[in-house]
Parts: C-alpha cells; structure tokens; sequence
C-alpha cells in the first residue's frame, strides 16, 4: 500500500514522490525587496545626479541666460538683447573663420589621423623584436600636457627653428614658410600639429581593438589561402567597425572642442584675424579677454548646440547599429 504522496511506476513498484512545489514569496515580501532595489538604485545614482546637475544643467542654463544680455562681468545682467548675440557671432567672418577651422580640423582628423593609426596598429599588432618599444613610442605625443605640447612645436616651427634649419641642411630651405605666421599655411600646421598629439590614442584604442579578434578566424582565413591583406581586409577589418566607429565619435567632438594646443601653439595676431582660431579660442577671446561675457556665453552655447547635434546624428545613423546590437545581446543574454 502507498502513501497518498507517492505515485506507482508502470511496473509496479513504488516511484519516488514528486518534487513539493516552492510555494510562492508573499505580496508583502516582494513589494519589500523592490523598495529595497529603488533604494539601491537611489541612493548609487543620486551623488553622480546632484554632480551632474550642479557641474553640467546649471552652468548651462547660465549660459543660455547670460547670452541674452549685453553684460561686461560686473553686477546682475540687465540689458537685455535677446537673440542679438548669436546674430553679431554669425555675422562675424571672425567666427565663420573659425567654424571653418573647426570643420577643416575634423575632416583632417578622420582622414590623416584614422587611416595613419590604422596603419600603424595593424603593423604593431603583429609580431616582432621591439614591439613594446614601439607601442610605447607611438603612445607618448598622447600622455604629454597640451601646453607641453603647445610650447614645443611653437618653438620647433618659430621663424629659424629646428625646421627651418633642418630644411636649409638638407638643400631644400625653398620650403621654408612662416609656419604660425601665414594666414594660408596655418591651419595645416596646427593640423599636422594635432595628428601628432593625438594619433597616440587612436593607435592604442585600435589596438585594443585587435586584441579582441579571435585568433582562430585569421587562422581559418589563412588556411583557406587567404594572404595578410586579404586576412585584414575581409576578417579584421569588419570585426574592427565598432572599435573604429566609436574612435571616430571621439576624434570628431573632440575636434569640434578642441582649444588647449591650438591657443597655446598659434600666434595672438593670427588667430584674431581668423587664420588659426576655433570656435572654442574665439569664445575665449571675445568673452574673456574682451570682457564681452554675454557675447561670449552665446558662442559656448553654440559650441554646446553643434557639439549635440552632431553627437546626435553621429549616433543615430553610424552608431545606432553597434548600440542596438549591444542592447539586443544583452536581452537574448541567459
């Protein structure tokens, strides 16, 4: 005779009773451990929230506020202009200028510094005597100070400096220029300049990037007759794209930013005739120096505006694939 919780096998015998369901966690005790999340998730966010808000919302909201005054940095703003402004800074062939400066600094950053680092880092990535060395060779320009940085080539490019005199050593002085002096020459110097502070990182980060190929793909590949090129070309490269695509996302805004080596390499003169000025060195220039603050928070807040708006569209139609594909792994993730 069985009990009333075990079952009878189809031969006969008694079988095991069956699992005791887990009787289900009380109402009370699940509404307990969701506050117990929020609380968690409050109380981590919060700090950062207060930082964000004080640091970031607020001095922008400034910003916007002050932009819309005519006011020199002395007392409360109160004459009030409007939009005037922002219309004087796109009136201003000064700030066209520099708008100008800016978009030749980020063409130039994608198309020197992206295919020179990508170069660069295939070669590195492969194995030879001294590797490291040349790695950490490639990195240093990244880690020196912008001001460092600044002060060095403006006295390697100064009139009858180090490149003028190696020029003339080696018969070709008909190329000297006044590198930081003349108004058609110097924005591709500043821009030969920047791809040698920050070509560094985008080595570093696309190597990091290669490490993350498999191995077994670039083996397969060459198995199958694949030469290096061809290897790179249809196994790397695309397993490459996200690393690639989230430098170029980096290299533009910072582009669009860009203020430390460029104020402190080029000439006073030249930049305020519009030849070497972004539009971060006008804001300084006009808001700072010229004490003209509320000209000079419309122009942060144009900065701001066309720094956002090209995030947005960077990452709506060249990173919307990478993110939607990291959210959906994440959902089919076990």
């Amino acid at each position: 005779m069985t009990s009333a919780n075990q079952t009878r096998d189809p031969a006969g015998g008694v079988a095991t009773p069956p699992a005791a369901r887990r009787p289900a966690a009380p109402a009370s005790s699940r509404r307990a451990e969701t506050r117990r999340k929020w609380y968690e998730i409050i109380g981590l966010t919060t700090p950062a929230l207060v930082v964000y808000v004080m640091f970031v919302l607020v001095p922008m909201g400034f910003a916007v506020y002050y932009s819309l005054f005519r006011w020199r940095g002395v007392g409360p703003p109160t004459e009030y202009v409007g939009l005037r402004n922002y219309v004087l800074a796109f009136g201003d062939p000064i700030f066209l200028d520099a708008l100008r400066n800016n978009a030749i600094i980020v063409a130039g950053s994608l198309l020197i510094q992206g295919p020179l680092a990508l170069g660069v880092a295939l070669l590195l990535n492969r194995h030879f005597r001294g590797r490291a060395l040349f790695r950490l060779l490639a990195f240093v320009p990244y880690v020196l100070a912008e001001v460092t940085v600044g002060i060095m080539w403006k006295l390697i490019l100064t009139d009858g400096g180090t490149v003028d005199a190696l020029l003339r050593s080696v018969g070709l002085g008909g190329l000297v220029q006044a590198w930081l002096a003349d108004l058609d020459v110097v924005i591709w110097t500043l821009l030969f300049v920047l791809t040698w502070k920050y070509v560094g990182f985008a080595i570093i980060l696309l190597l990091a990037g290669l490490s993350n190929v498999p191995q077994e793909l670039t083996e397969a590949a060459a198995i199958d007759g694949a030469g290096w090129w061809q290897t790179q070309r249809h196994v790397t490269l695309p397993l490459l794209g996200p690393t690639i695509r989230i430098w170029m996302f980096l290299s533009m805004i910072g582009s669009l930013q860009v203020f430390d080596v460029v104020w402190v390499t080029s000439v006073p003169a030249v930049r305020s005739l519009g030849a070497s000025g972004t539009m971060a060195t006008y804001m300084v220039d006009n808001g700072f120096f010229a004490r003209l603050w509320g000209y000079g928070n419309a122009v942060a807040v144009i900065l701001f505006v066309i720094s956002f708006v090209a995030a947005l569209l960077f990452q709506r139609f060249i990173l919307r694939r990478d993110i939607e594909g990291a959210i959906t792994g994440r959902a089919n993730r076990p």
